[in-house]
């Protein structure tokens, strides 16, 4: 299972707006240059995360965007969903009469044991777990040059 550049992308985002919360407004092209996005995807990508209220925009000259939520209360499993859909790596899980064998079928018990564990990381993994690691991964890297 893969995710696509849309979940990848828009976590990246979300993740760089929040090491620049407390900065005002960011701009999508300062984002899009950071992550090495293209702009017009980026804002494509904004789009859902503007809707489901994680994220603000404000146009004009002195536009952007931040967040709308601490990055404490954005778990991954929300922002996958509203950029992904079901993370089910089957259909049969999430509706069960698509399939005439699914109450009997042993691989779909797997399927949703892999559904469960993955449910699990993304619930359990916010935004701002993500700074955490981004900073830690950055004083690690800073870290090994001042030997």
């Amino acid at each position: 299972m893969k995710l696509s550049t849309r979940a990848r992308y828009g976590t990246r985002a979300l993740l760089d707006l929040a090491l620049h919360q407390g900065e005002g407004l960011v701009l999508l092209k300062d984002i899009a240059r950071r992550q090495e996005v293209s702009l017009p995807y980026l804002e494509h990508l904004i789009t859902p995360l503007i809707t489901a209220g994680l994220v603000k925009s404000t146009r004009g000259a002195r536009g952007g965007v931040l967040l709308l939520k601490p990055p404490t209360e954005i778990k991954l499993s929300e922002v996958l969903e509203l950029l992904e859909g079901s993370i089910a790596p089957v259909d049969c899980i999430n509706n069960p009469k698509i399939c005439p064998r699914s109450e009997s079928c042993v691989t779909r018990d797997v399927w949703i044991e892999m559904k469960r564990a993955m449910s699990q990381v993304l619930d359990s993994t916010t935004i701002q777990n993500l700074v955490e690691r981004q900073r830690q991964k950055e004083q690690t890297e800073t870290g090994m040059y001042h030997i």
